[in-house]
C-alpha cells in the first residue's frame, strides 16, 4: 500500500458519489449486521450536534477500462447507508432544535443545507492490495480491552435511553470531580454513566436492588421512546441542585463520597419536596459525626454502618441506608 491520505468529505459529496455509482458499498469482505432504527437515529443526532465519528476508510483505486474512479468502503458502511438512508426519508432522527424525531424532509431548507455541508473524516487507502485491505479491516474491528457492563451496554444500544443516561451523565462532569465521587479512571471507564443509569432505573420502578441485567432490559425498554424524559430529568435536576448547593467538602470528605451512600442520598432526596440549605448541612453533618463516632451508638446507626459496608448493592442494605438518611431529612 502506498499511504493512507486522509481528508474530510461533506455528507453531499457521499450522496454526489453513491448517485453516481463511484461508491462501492458492500465488498465481499465485510460484514452483514444491519444497525437497527435507534442505532441509525443516534448517528444522525451525533452529525446534529456537530460531534465526532469514526473516520471512515475507503480504497480507492481506478477502473482504467471505463476511466472511471472507484470507492471502496473498507470501515464504516453502516455509517454511511445510514447517511444515505437518512436523507432518502427512511427514518426520523433527533434534532436540537425540533421537540420530536424528523425525517430529513421536516428539516428546514437551513438545517438540510447544514447537514449536508457537515465534514466527515475520510481515510484514503491509495495503493491497497486486498490483503492490505483485509489486515487493515481486522486491526480496525479489533477490541483491545475487555469491557466492563456499561461499556457492552453503550455498545449495544443506541437508543432514547441511552442517550438520556450519557446526557445526564456528561452534563455534570465538573460535578463528579468537584463532589469527588468518580474518579478520571471511573469516568473512563463510563462508571459515572452506569451509575445514573442505576438512579433512573429506581426512580422509574422504585427502590430495587442493582442489577445489571435490569439495566439492560431498562435501554432496551426505552431503546426506541422514552416518554418520561421530561419527568425523570426534572427530578435528576431537582437533586443534583440540591446536592450543588452544599459546599464540596459536605460530600468530597464524608461518608457520602461512596458511590453507594451517595446513590441513597439523592434517591431520599427525591422522595422529599423540598428541603433548606441549612437542614441539609445539618443532615449531611449529623449522619457522617454518627458514622464516625466511636461513642455509642443507636440500633438505627449500627444498621446504617453496616449497610454502607458490606454487600451495599443489594435491596436490604439500600432499604436501610434509604429509611436512615430519610429520618434526618
Amino acid at each position: 500500500m502506498d499511504r493512507v491520505d486522509y481528508q474530510s468529505l461533506i455528507l453531499q459529496d457521499l450522496l454526489n458519489l453513491n448517485k453516481s455509482n463511484e461508491l462501492e458499498l458492500s465488498p465481499w469482505y465485510q460484514r452483514r449486521a444491519i444497525w437497527t432504527t435507534a442505532q441509525k437515529s443516534y448517528l444522525i443526532n451525533t452529525l446534529f450536534e456537530q460531534k465526532p465519528i469514526p473516520a471512515i476508510y475507503i480504497r480507492h483505486s481506478l477502473d482504467l477500462e471505463k476511466a472511471k474512479s472507484i470507492k471502496e468502503i473498507v470501515d464504516g458502511q453502516q455509517r454511511t447507508r445510514t447517511i444515505l438512508s437518512y436523507c432518502a426519508d427512511e427514518f426520523a432522527a433527533t434534532h436540537p432544535a425540533h421537540p420530536r424525531k424528523v425525517k430529513f424532509s421536516h428539516l428546514t431548507r437551513d438545517q438540510q443545507q447544514k447537514f449536508l455541508l457537515t465534514a466527515v473524516p475520510v481515510g484514503y487507502l491509495l495503493g491497497a492490495t486486498d490483503g492490505d485491505v483485509i489486515d487493515i479491516f481486522g486491526r480496525i474491528n479489533s477490541v483491545s480491552k475487555s469491557l466492563n457492563a456499561q461499556e457492552k451496554r453503550n455498545a449495544a444500544f443506541s437508543g432514547e435511553m441511552k442517550q438520556f443516561c450519557l446526557r445526564q451523565s456528561s452534563s455534570r462532569i465538573a460535578f463528579w470531580r468537584q463532589y469527588g465521587i468518580f474518579s478520571a479512571n471511573d469516568i473512563a471507564r463510563m462508571q459515572e454513566v452506569q451509575f445514573i443509569s442505576d438512579v433512573v432505573y429506581n426512580l422509574i420502578h422504585g427502590l430495587s436492588d442493582y442489577s445489571s441485567e435490569k439495566i439492560d432490559k431498562l435501554y432496551s425498554q426505552f431503546d426506541e421512546e422514552f416518554e418520561q424524559q421530561k419527568d425523570i430529568n426534572e427530578r435528576l435536576d431537582f437533586v443534583f441542585d440540591a446536592v450543588a448547593e452544599l459546599q464540596p467538602e459536605r460530600i468530597s470528605d464524608t461518608i457520602f463520597k461512596r458511590q453507594p451512600v451517595f446513590f441513597s442520598l439523592i434517591l431520599a432526596l427525591d422522595s422529599i419536596d423540598k428541603i433548606t440549605i441549612n437542614k441539609f448541612n445539618k443532615a449531611i453533618n449529623e449522619i457522617d459525626e454518627r458514622y464516625n463516632s466511636d461513642t455509642y451508638k443507636t440500633d438505627e446507626d449500627t444498621a446504617f454502618i453496616a449497610a454502607c459496608s458490606s454487600s451495599t448493592q443489594r435491596i436490604s442494605q439500600r432499604l436501610i441506608r434509604d429509611n436512615y438518611i430519610k429520618s434526618f431529612l
